[in-house]
């Protein structure tokens, strides 16, 4: 029998078998974004459920702006939501429970076994910041030595600013 001396096994080193080492076919083609979703988002999801960071990014359309602003989200456990919020705003939290639910589940497409059916109301103030004083608005100072125009706009709004700051 005669050895196959083609130049492809020539130059080939020894030892290496082409039918033992498979390689999966590669395509460097595009690829959908969805593709890499699940593998970018897979660490994070272990840490917060998906539905539990919904609920934090649309929690002002489930509950309406003025609560929204006293309650937050907290965790998602077992059909069970927990919710922070201050002392008085847990009793209404309390007697709105049933149409929470209801518009959570609904717009979430949550049904059955999986889902929620209980909200623990957690008292925790420290979530929570009062709202910051607003900055007096500067008082317009007029600068009529001035020849150029730009120059002196900038230095009436300068004049204004530093005003304000001493007023604070």
């Amino acid at each position: 029998m005669k050895k196959d001396q083609s130049p492809d096994k020539r130059s080939r080193p020894q030892g290496t078998d082409t039918q033992t080492t498979w390689q999966p076919r590669r395509n460097w083609g595009a690829r959908q974004i969805g593709t890499f979703v699940p593998t970018l988002t897979k660490t994070a999801f272990r840490k917060k459920s998906p539905l539990l960071v919904r609920l934090m990014m649309d929690w002002e359309n489930f509950v309406g702006l003025r609560l929204a602003r006293q309650t937050e989200p907290r965790r998602l456990s077992a059909g069970t939501l927990t919710i922070a919020c201050s002392g008085p705003i847990a009793m209404e939290l309390q007697h709105l429970t049933p149409q929470l639910l209801e518009r959570i589940n609904t717009a979430c497409g949550l049904r059955g076994e999986s889902s929620i059916q209980r909200l623990r109301i957690v008292q925790d103030m420290t979530a929570f910041e009062r709202p910051a004083r607003p900055r007096p608005k500067p008082c317009p100072v007029e600068v009529p030595e001035v020849e150029d125009e730009e120059l002196r706009a900038a230095l009436e709004r300068l004049g204004g600013h530093i005003g304000a700051r001493r007023r604070r």
